[in-house]
Formats: C-alpha cells, sequence, structure tokens
C-alpha cells in the first residue's frame, strides 16, 4: 500500500465482505466507482456449512458465497486487501472533496470519500462449556435458517434472556418435542408456563452447566441438579456485540435495542454522518443474507448519489470535473 502522503483516495471503503459489503461493493463497482473492501475474513456466519432461506443459493455454503462475490466484485475493478481496520476519523488534509481517514491496525491510513461499515456483529454465548464449540453445527440460533433441517427431532431453547420465551414459542413449530431450559429467563409467570405446556413444551427451570456427546450426535445437556436430557439440536441466542469500535470516535447516533446499542441508520443505511452508511449485522441483527444483501445494495447506490452530488457541486463552484 502506498504511505499516507501518497495515498490516492478511495470512492469508497466497505469495512466487511459477507453478503452486505459484497452486495455494496457490486453497486459501487458498477458505478465506476474506485472501491477498497477491507476484511478479516471472520464473517458471522463462517460456523455455518450451509446457507438456507437464500433465494437461489439454498444449501450454498457461506464460503461459497463469499468466494462468488468477490470474484464478482473485481470484475467491476473492486480492490480487496485483509486488514482490520482500528479507526475512521474525519480528515483534513483537502480543501477539495470531503475525505475520512481510515487507520488500519498496522498503522497505515488510507482515504475515502465514503465509508461503508459492513463488519457484522459477534454472538457472545453463555459460558457454558460445551456450547460454542457446536455453534453453528447444533447448537444454533435462527429456526428459519436451520428449522427444516432439525425438524421433528428431540430439541432445546436454552434461555439467556427472557425475549426467549417467544423463541420457545417459534420453535415448536418445527417439532413437537421440545424442552425449555428457562433458567436464563428469569422466573416465569404462571400463565406463561401454562401457555408452553399448553402444546407440549416442556418447561425446566433448572439451570444448565454443560452440552456433552454420548458419542454419536444426540447431544447431552448436564442440569445442575445432575440430570442429563438428551436432545438432537439446541437452540439459544449470545449478546450481540456490533462490531462497529472503529466508529465509536466519531460519535455517531445510536439506538438502544432489546439485542443491544446499535447504530442509527435510515431506510438507506445511512447514519448520522452524511458519509458513512452501515449495514447488515453491524446496524441491524436480526437481519438474514438475503435482508443484509438488500441494505448493502441500497447503500453502494446511495453512497453513489451522494458522491454524485458533491461532484456536480465542486463542478458549480470551479473546483471540478
Amino acid at each position: 500500500m502506498n504511505s499516507t502522503a501518497e495515498a490516492e483516495v478511495y470512492d469508497a471503503i466497505i469495512i466487511g465482505s459477507g453478503a452486505a459489503g459484497l452486495s455494496a461493493a457490486q453497486s459501487l463497482g458498477r458505478a465506476l466507482r474506485r472501491t477498497l473492501i477491507l476484511d478479516t475474513g471472520t464473517p458471522r456466519n463462517r460456523y455455518a456449512a450451509q446457507m438456507h432461506n437464500v433465494l437461489g443459493h439454498d444449501g450454498t455454503s457461506p464460503e461459497e458465497l463469499i468466494r462468488v462475490g468477490l470474484e464478482e466484485a473485481a470484475h467491476y475493478g473492486v480492490e480487496r486487501v485483509d486488514a482490520g481496520v482500528h479507526r475512521v476519523s474525519e480528515s483534513t488534509r483537502s480543501s477539495g472533496p470531503r475525505e475520512l481517514v481510515v487507520t488500519l491496525d498496522s498503522g497505515t491510513q488510507l482515504f475515502a470519500r465514503s465509508i461503508i461499515a459492513a463488519s457484522g456483529l459477534t454472538d457472545e454465548l453463555p459460558a457454558i462449556p460445551g456450547l460454542a464449540e457446536r455453534w453453528g453445527r447444533s447448537v444454533l440460533h435462527c429456526p428459519y435458517c436451520h428449522g427444516w433441517e432439525v425438524r421433528g427431532q428431540r430439541l432445546a431453547v436454552l434461555a439467556t434472556t427472557p425475549m426467549q420465551v417467544h423463541q420457545a414459542q417459534l420453535i415448536r413449530q418445527w417439532s413437537d418435542r421440545l424442552t425449555f431450559f428457562s433458567a436464563g429467563a428469569a422466573e416465569l409467570p404462571a400463565e406463561t408456563i401454562q401457555r408452553l405446556e399448553s402444546r407440549g413444551v416442556v418447561v425446566d427451570p433448572t439451570p444448565v452447566v454443560e452440552v456433552t456427546e454420548d458419542g454419536g450426535a444426540v447431544h447431552v445437556v448436564v442440569l445442575e441438579d445432575g440430570r442429563s436430557v438428551a436432545v438432537d439440536a439446541i437452540f439459544t441466542a449470545g449478546a450481540h456485540l456490533p462490531r462497529d469500535h472503529y466508529l465509536r470516535g466519531l460519535d455517531l447516533d445510536r439506538e438502544e435495542t432489546p439485542v443491544g446499542s446499535f447504530l442509527k441508520v435510515d431506510a438507506m443505511g445511512t447514519t448520522s454522518h452524511d458519509r458513512i452508511w452501515a449495514v447488515g449485522n453491524v446496524a441491524n441483527p436480526m437481519a438474514t443474507v438475503p435482508m443484509s444483501m438488500a441494505m448493502g445494495s441500497f447503500a453502494g447506490a446511495a453512497a453513489n448519489a451522494a458522491l454524485v452530488t458533491e461532484e456536480f457541486d465542486l463542478a458549480v463552484a470551479g473546483q471540478n470535473k
């Protein structure tokens, strides 16, 4: 890469090369914008072997989608560099087009006229031995992504918050053999227990202390009182930690949601900074792959539109052609 003094200015730097980032890259590349993707190769869904509920890509692995997406982006001139981002800040080095400075973990500085944050989030699972090791394979979070594959089996919902009462009701659609380990949801009202039990859900308030295997595909949920419950798959949810640390110095507006604090964006993914967009799970923890694709495509178009407007404004002022 060029040094700070020699660095050319990118029209857009996209942070993250998952579904959202690659969709944004394709929009910008096709708009003839000099675009760079920065990524560390750790997408949220890397633990899953396949994607589902993704039209035209059912059963495709997340790795394959990214591979093809990078090829398509490269076809339109988009570059990619394997690098982490430490900070995004304002630049004052130019009196022409506005710029932002992207400082990499290595200390290298790059310049961009627009930034699209598509760096996703981290799922911080409960500190229960055996849970994280099976995340994305038999410890799951989304029934629309994984429910069909475990339909009719012995399922469990491991609560981490009161919100997972809803998850327990939802998972019941895929199997009538469901146990709700409710300790993480606090003490449930009697009417809630009755509601779950009315459709055959077994409610067990005993804390889970470990998840093991019996040597095969069956999981054994070990409870605090010494009991063991055999299940085939577990649904749960971790804390949603958006990977937006590099934007914290800009004091962008945020929204406090039931599942955490996230950047506040409009329908096009625009943040409170008019040159920064945030798309995919970094802004919406519930966004699926198709939703992230759409968000990225919108944000790429919005960034291009902002640059077009600036270029005409500068031309009128005699600063640019």
